[in-house]
Formats: C-alpha cells, sequence, structure tokens
C-alpha cells in the first residue's frame, strides 16, 4: 500500500481562537502564521472576516503575507459571509473559503427551524457564491457526527455538484466513538458519487477526549485532510491537537499516512501559542507538556538511563526538546541520582553513593523536588568529596 498524504489544516487561528480569553491581535496572530508556515502545515484557517473588523484585518494580513501555502476564511452559508470571506482573501495566492450549514436533526430543528431540503438547497447556494471567487471551495456538514449518514451523504453529493473541492465532516459536539466516526467516512467514501474528486476532511472536538483517536480513524478510514489546533485549544474541551496526529502517524509507518510537518518545531510552536494566548499547557499533556518526557519514579528512571525507549516512545528531540528529564524525588532510586550527579562532576563509589543516597532521601521527603543546587549543598555537607 502506497504512502498517502494527509494535509494539516490548522484552525488555530480561528476555532482554537474562540477560547474565551485567548483573543490574538493581528500581530500576534501574523506572528504565529509564520510559524505555522515554517511547521509545515497545509492550511491556515486564519480566521472567520464577517465576525470582526479585527479578524477580516488579520484574515487579509495573514493572505497578503502566506505565499506558499493555502489561507483559508470561514463563513456560514450566509451571502454577505462568503463576500466578507472572499474580499479578505483577495491577496492570497492560495485561498479558500470555508463555507457551510447544520446537517444534524438537533441542528436543522432548533437551529436553523427549517427543514432538509432547505438546508440542501442554503449548501449548493453558498457553494456555488463562493465558487464565484475562488476555486478551492470547502464545506462543512456543522455537526455531521451527529447527522443521519444518508442525509449526510445527500448533503455532500450536492456540494461536490455545487463544485466544492473539499468536504469538512465535523464532530462538532465531540460525541462519536472512533469506530462510529471512522465508519462514517467509510460510508462517504463508499456512497457518495464523485467523492474520489474532493478532499474528505476531519474535524474533530474533544469533548469526550476523542478528537485525537476520531481523527485518526477518519484518515484511516479515507479522510485526506486533518482539521486541528496546536495544543488541542478550541471550544469548550477544545480541538483534534496537531502534535498528536502528527507524531501518531510518524511512529506508526504501517498506517502508510504521513505528513509535511517539521515535527522538531513542535515544543517552539506550542511554546509560542502558549504565551501568545495566555493559556498553559497542562504539564502532563502529550507531546508537549512538561512532563512529556520527564521521569520521577525509580524504575522507570533506571529503564530510561540504561536505554531511553524503555519507557519513551518518541525522542525528545523529534518534537524540538534537548534532551529527557530525570526528576529526582522521593520515589527516586539510586540510579537516578548517580546519574544526575554525574551530570553536575560527582562520580562516586558504591559505598559513597550509598550515603549520598540516604541523605538524599531525607532531603527529598522535605521537598517535591530535589534539584542540582540540593545536591551540590547535600555533598559538601555530608563532606562526600572527601570520603571519594
Amino acid at each position: 500500500m502506497s504512502v498517502q498524504k494527509i494535509q494539516i489544516f490548522d484552525t488555530t487561528l480561528r476555532d482554537g481562537e474562540q477560547v474565551p480569553g485567548c483573543k490574538l491581535n493581528v500581530d500576534e496572530k501574523l506572528v504565529i502564521a509564520r510559524q505555522l508556515e515554517l511547521l509545515g502545515v497545509d492550511v491556515i484557517e486564519a480566521g472567520f472576516p464577517v465576525s470582526s473588523p479585527g479578524d477580516f484585518e488579520a484574515v487579509k494580513a495573514i493572505a497578503a503575507q502566506t505565499k506558499e501555502i493555502t489561507v483559508c476564511g470561514l463563513s456560514r452559508a450566509v451571502e454577505q459571509d462568503i463576500l466578507t470571506a472572499a474580499e479578505a482573501l483577495t491577496h492570497a495566492k492560495r485561498p479558500r473559503i470555508h463555507t457551510g450549514i447544520g446537517t444534524s436533526e438537533s441542528h436543522i430543528n432548533f437551529k436553523l427551524r427549517t427543514t432538509q431540503e432547505k438546508v440542501l438547497e442554503r449548501a449548493v447556494e453558498a457553494v456555488r457564491l463562493a465558487k464565484r471567487f475562488v476555486e478551492d471551495v470547502e464545506f462543512y456538514a456543522e455537526d455531521a457526527g451527529r447527522t443521519d449518514n444518508t442525509f449526510l451523504a445527500r448533503v455532500c453529493e450536492a456540494a461536490i455538484k455545487a463544485g466544492a473541492t473539499v468536504l469538512n465532516i465535523p464532530d462538532t459536539t465531540g460525541y462519536c466513538l472512533p469506530d462510529e466516526y471512522g465508519a462514517k467516512i467509510k460510508y462517504l467514501v463508499d456512497n457518495v458519487r464523485g467523492i474520489e474528486r474532493v478532499t474528505l476532511s476531519t474535524h474533530c472536538h474533544n469533548d469526550l477526549g476523542l478528537a485525537t483517536a476520531n481523527s485518526i480513524a477518519g484518515a484511516i478510514n479515507g479522510a485526506r485532510q486533518i482539521e486541528c489546533t496546536i495544543n488541542g485549544v478550541g471550544e469548550r474541551a477544545g480541538n483534534t491537537a496537531l502534535e498528536e496526529v502528527v507524531m501518531i502517524m510518524r511512529q506508526h509507518p504501517y498506517l502508510n499516512l504521513q505528513t509535511n510537518v517539521n515535527s522538531k518545531l513542535l515544543s517552539e510552536a506550542s511554546a509560542m501559542v502558549s504565551h501568545m494566548m495566555r493559556m498553559p499547557v497542562q504539564p502532563n499533556k502529550a507531546i508537549v507538556g512538561a512532563n512529556a518526557f520527564s521521569h520521577s519514579s525509580g524504575i522507570h528512571q533506571d529503564g530510561v538511563i540504561k536505554h531511553r525507549e524503555t519507557y519513551e516512545i518518541i525522542d525528545p528531540r523529534d518534537v524540538g526538546v534537548l534532551d529527557s528529564s530525570i526528576v529526582l524525588t522521593a520515589r527516586s532510586g539510586r540510579a537516578a541520582l548517580a546519574f544526575r550527579l554525574q551530570k553536575i562532576g560527582y562520580n562516586f563509589d558504591k559505598s559513597t553513593l550509598d550515603k549520598a543516597y540516604a541523605s538524599f532521601l531525607e532531603v527529598a521527603d522535605r521537598a517535591k523536588e530535589v534539584h542540582d543546587k540540593d545536591l551540590h549543598v547535600l555533598v559538601e555537607k555530608e563532606n562526600l568529596l572527601v570520603a571519594n
């Protein structure tokens, strides 16, 4: 089976920025957009132009700045939304308008208060209008995760006929299980006429902690674009985390899926977005969390010191982290203490190490973590250099 390219559609600057308190100004968006281009994403969703003058200016500025990758603007299936998005994208080398409408019974009955047939009409009209301004039109079927597959297939087929080049199948509420979402993508691949002419895209939310799993399930079943954000930022519980899907595909080559992302820049991109959005990354966050390559248990530390892959499936350097961290706590063993002592210039024999370890445990029981400066104090206090 040949390796399939998965396009990475980054929506940090649109869906990610919808988090309360994470508003970015134009200059900040331009800096992050440059970092995303360096990172190697294929599409930047730069914003929702009709939502505010600031968002319009940000999309316009990013469109003018970005030369090699696609710049996308979001719109609803509303004429003014689409016209505004088209205007904001005027100077983009590779513009894309992203338009769509809710397709689930919940959205049709309670949000839109309309019928399936009216939704079909609006979907077609929106795609046709967007197509007047750009060749690349992405259609989203909002709440596709809870949409009946038969109706979803009808909407997708109509969007293709109207000129859509990408079909976005969002699990808007993060409701689907991976098997369900993967099966939904496969159903569309098998039942939508003209599907081979377009790119199927995943857009999964993390309400049940399944965004990454669902996105990978979608890619395995035929999706060729994954929509995601740096650090998984986004509405409510967040979006699919870019760094997670990229590294899953990298670490599982038998999936025959790959991206153009330079993984060595992931840590840098994560830190930048965290700082500018004022959104701390939880320490145990996969790939980019402070503890992702940290070890404090004696058993784990001994294993990593002897052979890194004993407890690490990713080389930290592959994501831009210099090295694993051996964190000294009361759970650490002699191997970890000896390792850290050697790092700061002390090489003790077994008897001296035993004495150092006994003193170390006393310190570790009083502190949450023992640092290098504490080790220097310990060595001097116990006269271990003399003993050695």
